[in-house]
C-alpha cells in the first residue's frame, strides 16, 4: 500500500482543487444574468428557431465526419510506420504502400462521387 500512497494524495489534491475551484466561482462570480449572457451563441447571427424534437442533421454531415475519421486513422497508421520503417525494410514498405493505396482506392471514389463539395 505504501506505494499507492503518493498517487492517492496526488488523487486528493487533484479532486480538492476541483471541488475547491467550482465552489469559490459559486460564490465569488457574478451573478448579472440578462437575455444576451443566456442566449446561445451564434457568432452575431440570431438563432433560429429550432423544432420541439431538435431538428434533423443533414446526411453530409455525417458523411464528412466519416471522412474525417478515416483520413485521421490512416494518419494515426503511417506515424508508426515512419519511425521504424528501417526496421521493418522491404516488407514494411509493401505492406504501407498497400494500405496507402487502398485508402487512396477510396479516396478517389468519395472525390468522383461528390463527397467533397461544399455546397
Amino acid at each position: 500500500m505504501g506505494l499507492y500512497t503518493p498517487v492517492l494524495v496526488l488523487a486528493a489534491l487533484a479532486a480538492g482543487f476541483a471541488i475547491f475551484s467550482i465552489l469559490t466561482s459559486l460564490f465569488v462570480g457574478p451573478k448579472r444574468y440578462n437575455r444576451a449572457k443566456l442566449d446561445s451563441y451564434e457568432c452575431g447571427i440570431e438563432p433560429t428557431p429550432q423544432p420541439v424534437g431538435g431538428g434533423r442533421f443533414p446526411v453530409k454531415y455525417y458523411l464528412v465526419a466519416m471522412l474525417f475519421i478515416v483520413f485521421d486513422i490512416e494518419i494515426a497508421f503511417l506515424y508508426p510506420f515512419a519511425v521504424h520503417l528501417d526496421a521493418m525494410r522491404a516488407f514494411g514498405l509493401v505492406e504501407m504502400a498497400l494500405f496507402v493505396a487502398t485508402v487512396f482506392v477510396a479516396y478517389v471514389y468519395v472525390w468522383r462521387r461528390g463527397g467533397l463539395e461544399w455546397d
